[in-house]
């Protein structure tokens, strides 16, 4: 309009979108942008509107979310209360870990526990190396954890734990196998086969395993174990094998006897020593110690006694030489 009152321009009605397209026309066209074609300029533009879903509300939201919601909301509500009043401590002491005592409320309690493949341990020390007790709970139990605490126990060679709900938690283990007793500076330890300690010598039911003495004879008593299946006859009389700078077996006998046995060649020596108590007895004799690490000789220390007695009898015993009658 001017001043006069005045429109500048035609009073021609449009059609919608005239305007913006004259107005568009009137636009330099930037290089690069795509042309557009006259007819699509004046073609209305249509609104895409996103349409619901037509599931109900009650089967788009999972099943009992409310009941799990209520609880949590006033499982928060109890144990901030507990907290802020100073009866934490006691109420975990008495019912354990706030989680695990909801569980229990849900019915999800560790109720039942079985344990398959033990000979040696009692039920209740495998308890408590698991650390289990009734105021645990099946969800918020680790098994991973479990197991480790079980493998860590000497006398455990391997353990398997598996949950079964909504009660009852499944326990396999396998044991070590006590395989002889080791002595170290005084004291002595049950081993197994593999030399790991398992534990004190605490229980006369181990009393007749093999005995070994010495540092590192642990881990040597399988050599030890095969000598005495090799002796024979003479295994019964062989109580202990004590293990001599790493390298070498004495054995101690039942009458008190050290034989001394090579480092190589050990069992062909208790075979020398078999046939000469087959043959002289030997062990019966007055001797305190044999040495067979020699492969072509036998040497014996006696007994004072003995030693005194052969001693006299050489002096008695005449000497062949010059001016001796014989």
């Amino acid at each position: 309009m001017d001043g006069g009152g005045r429109y500048l321009q035609p009073m021609t009605a449009h059609r919608a979108g005239a305007t913006v397209a004259r107005a568009a026309l009137a636009e330099p066209r930037r290089p690069g942008a795509p042309r557009i074609g006259f007819l699509e300029r004046f073609r209305p533009v249509r609104s895409v509107r996103r349409r619901g879903s037509g599931l109900p509300i009650e089967k788009r939201v999972p099943r009992h979310l409310g009941t799990v919601l209520t609880l949590c909301f006033f499982g928060t509500v109890a144990v901030t209360g507990l907290w802020q009043g100073g009866h934490l401590n006691d109420f975990i002491r008495k019912n354990g870990e706030p989680h695990h005592a909801l569980a229990r409320m849900l019915g999800l309690g560790l109720e039942q526990i079985t344990i398959s493949g033990i000979s040696q341990m009692r039920e209740s020390e495998v308890l408590a190396a698991a650390g289990l007790d009734a105021k645990l709970s099946l969800p918020f139990l680790d098994v991973n954890t479990v197991r480790e605490r079980l493998e860590h126990v000497p006398m455990i060679k391997s353990a398997t734990v598996r949950k079964l709900y909504p009660n009852e938690l499944v326990i396999g283990l396998s044991e070590r196998e006590p395989a002889a007793i080791w002595q170290l500076k005084g004291e002595l330890f049950v081993i197994a086969e593999d030399g790991t300690v398992i534990d004190l010598m605490q229980d006369a039911r181990y009393a007749n395993l093999p005995f070994v003495v010495g540092e590192e004879a642990n881990r040597r008593s399988k050599d030890y174990i095969a000598l005495l299946e090799a002796a024979g006859p003479l295994k019964e009389r062989i109580r202990a094998g004590t293990l001599v700078a790493g390298r070498r077996w004495t054995l101690k006998m039942d009458n008190g006897m050290d034989v001394s046995l090579p480092e190589l060649g050990a069992a062909d020596a208790l075979a020398r020593l078999a046939k000469l108590e087959r043959e002289q007895k030997i062990l019966e004799k007055d001797v305190l110690a044999i040495d067979l690490r020699m492969a072509d000789r036998v040497v014996v220390r006696l007994t004072e006694e003995a030693a005194s007695a052969r001693a006299e009898a050489l002096k008695k015993k005449p000497v062949r030489g010059k001016g001796v009658e014989t």
